[in-house]
C-alpha cells in the first residue's frame, strides 16, 4: 500500500507555478477587465446618454458584464493552478478571433483595438496550448494516462 496521493484533477500542482502560465492568467484576466469597462460604459451612456435605443443599449452592457465572468474566473483558476480553467480561457482566445476580425475590417479608430485584441489572443493561445503550461495544470493527453494502483 502506497502512501502517496493520488493527485486530483483540481488541485494545485506542488511545483512554483510557470510564467507562462501566469503570463496567460495575465492576459486573460485583462479581456476580461476590459469586457467590464466596455459592458459598465455601455450601460452608463445608455442610461445617462441620448442613445438610440436605451433597452438595447442597457442590455448589450449587461451582457458585456456578464461576459467578463468567463475569462476572470478562468484566470483565477489558471493562477491557481487548477486543470478546469484551460477550457475556459482557450474558449475566451477563440471567441476573441472573429470579434478581432471584425474589428480590422472597420473604416475607423476599431481598428487598432482589432490589431490589439488579436495580438493578445494569439499570445495567449500560444500560451495556453505551451507544453510547459499543460504540465503545471497536471492535463494530460491522450496516451499519456499512468497505471494508478
Amino acid at each position: 500500500m502506497s502512501s502517496a496521493k493520488t493527485p486530483t484533477p483540481d488541485a494545485p500542482e506542488t511545483g512554483p507555478r510557470p510564467g507562462r502560465l501566469t503570463a496567460a492568467a495575465a492576459l486573460a484576466a485583462l479581456e476580461g477587465l476590459a469586457l467590464v469597462a466596455a459592458g459598465v460604459y455601455i450601460l452608463v451612456m445608455g442610461l445617462a446618454g441620448e442613445p438610440d435605443d436605451r433597452q438595447q443599449a442597457v442590455t448589450g452592457g449587461i451582457t458585456l458584464v456578464v461576459l467578463a465572468l468567463l475569462p476572470l474566473l478562468a484566470a483565477r483558476g489558471l493562477l491557481k493552478q487548477r486543470s478546469w480553467s484551460r477550457g475556459p480561457a482557450i474558449i475566451t482566445q477563440i471567441m476573441a478571433l472573429p470579434v478581432a476580425w471584425t474589428l480590422l475590417q472597420a473604416d475607423s479608430l476599431a481598428i487598432p483595438g482589432g490589431i490589439a485584441l488579436a495580438v493578445v489572443a494569439v499570445a495567449a493561445l500560444v500560451l495556453l496550448l505551451n507544453p510547459e503550461t499543460t504540465r503545471a495544470l497536471g492535463i494530460r493527453g491522450p496516451g499519456n494516462v499512468q497505471n494508478q494502483k
